[in-house]
């Protein structure tokens, strides 16, 4: 009888041992997120970009899960001062398993920190080009223009060479239109003036440059250099190439295909 009074208080002790801790998890974790998303409300009224917020709002999120858990093992009994340096080495082995995955995290860390990019433009890194999404702990979410989502490693979009589109207000647009040498430069060049003059997205400043810029083998090729906004790049480039064809057939100009000449010799036995 004795034996199971014991027992029955060590139940009722550890059962509301348990329950607390199930209640300080459970309670713990969702006022984290509630925290989380308020923080990120308050920095979104001072930092505009988006991938920015969305590292913080992960690095947050780790932070208070490791807390909210530290505090329900507390609940328990247990050593989290012991468990911290248990963790601590095993933390060491696990970290050099996962070199690769803890270079993520330092590499998302220096994308935060340098700000090569930030979310809404449009980057080619590691071979892939698409607008920046997001940039997680781990890797950066990119979305191509065939609306493919792309997930590159933090650690592959700092080592590798970035190009950012959308970092600077203004683009070049560098064309090459090839004509016959029988055709009239002068001729071509002011077909080209009119199709450009005609183009209201092009800027005035700098100034747009028409010049013969190679003599090829089968072409004279003239090089156009139009500058415009880096949001109407490619809607310009594509309206140029259809404008220029169309006004170089108005004006009976042609644009060459590559041509070999055959010369056939008779051998005579």
């Amino acid at each position: 009888m004795k034996l199971f009074e014991i027992d029955h208080a060590l139940l009722t002790q550890w059962g509301s041992r348990i329950l607390f801790a199930l209640l300080i998890l459970v309670v713990g974790f969702i006022l984290s997120r509630i925290l989380v998303r308020l923080l990120i409300r308050l920095l979104r009224r001072t930092v505009s970009d988006e991938a920015l917020l969305h590292f913080i709002q992960s690095v947050l999120n780790a932070l208070l899960l490791v807390v909210v858990i530290a505090a329900s093992l507390d609940q328990l009994g247990v050593d989290t001062t012991s468990l911290l340096a248990v963790l601590g080495a095993a933390g060491l082995a696990v970290g050099l398993a996962m070199k690769d995955s803890l270079q993520n995290v330092a590499s998302g860390v220096l994308i935060i920190a340098l700000r090569p990019f930030r979310a809404g433009d449009y980057i080619d890194a590691a071979g892939v080009g698409g607008t920046v999404e997001k940039v997680g702990l781990f890797n950066t979410c990119l979305l191509t223009p065939d609306n493919r989502e792309v997930l590159l490693p933090n650690s592959s979009v700092v080592g590798a060479t970035l190009t950012n589109y959308s970092a600077r207000d203004t683009r070049r647009i560098d064309l090459t239109f090839g004509i016959a040498y029988s055709d009239s430069i002068p001729a071509a060049k002011q077909v080209l003036q009119q199709v450009l003059a005609a183009e209201t997205r092009i800027l005035p400043d700098p100034e747009v440059l028409i010049v013969v810029g190679e003599l090829g083998d089968n072409s004279v090729n003239l090089y156009v250099r139009p500058w415009v906004k880096s949001s109407d790049y490619w809607a310009v480039r594509f309206a140029l190439l259809e404008q220029v064809k169309l006004a170089f057939d108005a004006a009976g100009i042609s644009i060459p295909f590559p041509q070999r000449d055959v010369h056939l010799y008779r051998c005579e036995t």
